[in-house]
């Protein structure tokens, strides 16, 4: 399985995750834009048909001038917008952290307006997050309903909203088309307030899924708890040994690949 890690000045933890797919024995490299759009020599270029999974990691991508993500974003739709909708229609995975789920709502790929947090500052903490979904989302196959991960929130713009005199409308139609993956929770499985929900995000969501379940968003970083020892309670428990919640992400991606391609 072939995945490219996307990324322009500014993304981060781009160079952890090529690590962990190729932990878990994917083919996966770093991917400059400008190798996608053409811009370098022959000998460096790439072609989306070159990925089975299409990563788009966090970080302040451009300085995050304008908004988060926007100009990402735009860079990509310039050069590689019929290209992108043509991944997405064939049915190959799309997977946006943190910023790059910023890229994805820019893109048009995801329902939603990302806001500054509530807090009007950048937030870093473990959060909770419960699976939500029933299945129709290509990212969560290891995670069964109902259960809560420990992922790291890292974000300064990561409030999910909706129009306003929509928003009831919009909710319905994410909830019964099963685009709602993961929501924020507190230590005893609750749907909770600041600090549980770092953003402020409507109905607590920190996940999204398109119709399809083949594009994916999520706010806080599953990256930085791929790895047992890398959860903040680590020693507390089993000594830090084997894989983290983070890493059920990374594996249920390349399940769905291997199944369906």
């Amino acid at each position: 399985m072939r995945v490219g890690v996307l990324l322009i000045e500014g993304t981060n933890c781009e160079d952890e995750s090529v690590a962990y797919f190729r932990h878990l024995g994917a083919r996966s490299e770093k991917v400059h834009l400008k190798q996608l759009t053409g811009d370098v020599p022959p000998e460096k270029r790439r072609t989306l048909d070159d990925f089975d999974v299409l990563m788009i990691p966090g970080g302040f991508a451009a300085g995050d001038y304008i908004r988060a993500g926007a100009i990402f974003a735009a860079r990509m739709k310039w050069k590689l917008g019929g290209e992108l909708v043509e991944f997405v229609e064939a049915g190959k995975p799309v997977f946006g952290v943190c910023n790059g789920f910023q890229v994805l709502v820019e893109l048009g790929l995801l329902p939603a307006v990302l806001a500054i947090n509530d807090s009007s500052h950048y937030e870093c903490r473990p959060s909770l997050l419960k699976q939500e979904n029933r299945g129709g989302c290509a990212f969560v196959s290891r995670v069964p309903r109902g259960r809560v991960l420990k992922v790291i929130s890292a974000h300064a713009e990561g409030k999910i909203l909706f129009p306003r005199e929509r928003e009831k409308q919009v909710l319905r139609e994410l909830l019964e088309n099963d685009q709602i993956v993961f929501r924020y929770v507190d230590d005893r499985g609750r749907y909770a307030g600041y600090p549980w929900c770092p953003s402020g995000a409507t109905y607590n969501i920190a996940a999204l899924c398109n119709r399809e379940g083949n594009v994916f968003g999520i706010q806080p970083h599953p990256e930085r708890c791929f790895f047992r020892y890398l959860h903040p309670d680590w020693t507390r428990e089993d000594g830090g040994e084997g894989l983290g919640d983070g890493a059920l992400v990374f594996q249920g991606v390349l399940d769905y690949v291997a199944r369906r391609f």
